[in-house]
């Protein structure tokens, strides 16, 4: 199994899907091409919207590349709470001259259509955030000749994921940019996330199938850290980020190298479910108010988020990044992967002492 994962690349290099606009095919394209494994992101987007993006996808590349789906949120949010975060954000929706966005605007977010489109156009790879499929979706997937990989945050989840017939597991440390991949939404263990080495040992003691470790990696030698805790690859979303070909906003990809933003935090301002952020005024303002209520909270603050990407306003987006922003280089992304595969390969020499000693 693990050779069916590592016969998608040439480096053990995966491109984490970043929804919103930034995991573009362009982007996963050129990640391909130089020898990682591209992803583009289905979150937020319609099922037509994903198949036009695997067709331009197929039309820059012949190599392998992955799709990524966000699973259906179960119904347990609050109302009251979601509107009562409604009425502290309408200072928001005044400054921006918007309205909010309607909070019960759907909580599937086009799964079944989408993963329609994977089932009728099978893609190499396929990997599920926020939750399992069923065993039989992911046998289908098989059937097609699709590799599946599902998100975890703890050796429970990821036993859960073998359980149901995954082909690999995502480790995913609580040092990742982004949305957290928790099975559950449980507001009382926000913060409780285990580091990313720790996590993929502990996986690696609990699962037989292959492990990609994601969470805070920007250089190769922590590459070769996670690759020597047992994992098969490693996933990078915010390395990728700043790229040339990454979708994300200018103003985005200058706030993780910006001084200004010294820290990140775990919050639920801008979705209601705990995602790592650059600490802006929106986080600081709202985060400590921001109801457990996924992807309620994600609509509501659409058109605030929209609105302050169009000012060019850093303090009202959401400024994902995991805890090695300041490591974040702007480059092509083929080029970025060339330099994390050398530093790579020095890791590995510098590891197993045949390098020069001096």
């Amino acid at each position: 199994m693990s050779s069916a994962l590592t016969g998608l690349f040439r480096h053990p290099i995966v491109q984490a899907p970043m929804a919103g606009g930034v995991s573009v095919p362009r982007l996963a394209a050129a990640v391909s091409e130089a020898g990682g494994l591209g992803f583009l992101a289905a979150g937020y987007k319609t099922a037509d919207g994903l198949y036009q993006e695997i067709k331009q996808l197929r039309g820059l590349t012949g190599l392998p590349f992955g799709v990524n789906l966000f699973m259906p949120q179960p119904e347990y949010a609050d109302p009251a709470a979601v509107e009562v975060y409604a009425h502290q954000l309408a200072g928001e929706a005044t400054w921006y001259e918007t309205e909010l966005g309607d909070p019960d605007s759907g909580r599937d977010d086009g799964y079944d259509a989408k993963l329609a489109v994977l089932l009728d156009n099978p893609v190499p790879a396929a990997s599920f955030h926020f939750g399992i499929p069923s065993s039989e979706t992911l046998e289908s997937l098989r059937r097609a000749g699709t590799f599946t990989l599902v998100t975890a945050t703890t050796p429970e989840e990821a036993l859960a994921v073998q359980y149901a017939g995954a082909d690999a597991v995502i480790a995913q440390g609580v040092e990742a940019g982004g949305h957290q991949g928790t099975h559950r939404d449980l507001p009382e263990q926000d913060g409780s996330g285990l580091g990313l080495l720790s996590l993929v040992a502990q996986i690696r003691e609990t699962v037989t199938i292959p492990i990609v470790a994601a969470g805070g990696i920007m250089r190769g030698s922590q590459i070769a850290a996670v690759l020597a805790a047992g994992a098969s690859a490693a996933q990078l979303g915010t390395a990728f980020l700043a790229t040339h070909e990454s979708g994300a906003h200018d103003v985005h990809k200058q706030a993780l190298t910006n001084p200004l933003y010294v820290r990140t935090e775990l919050t639920r301002a801008f979705s209601g479910r705990p995602a790592r952020g650059l600490v802006n005024r929106f986080l600081r303002e709202h985060g400590p108010y921001a109801p457990a209520a996924y992807p309620e909270v994600h609509h509501l603050t659409a058109p605030l988020r929209k609105a302050a990407a169009k000012a060019k306003d850093p303090q009202g987006m959401a400024l994902w990044a995991g805890q090695g922003h300041r490591m974040a280089r702007e480059l092509p992304a083929g080029q970025l992967v060339e330099i994390l595969a050398a530093e790579l390969d020095a890791a590995r020499t510098a590891l197993s002492g045949t390098g020069d000693p001096r």
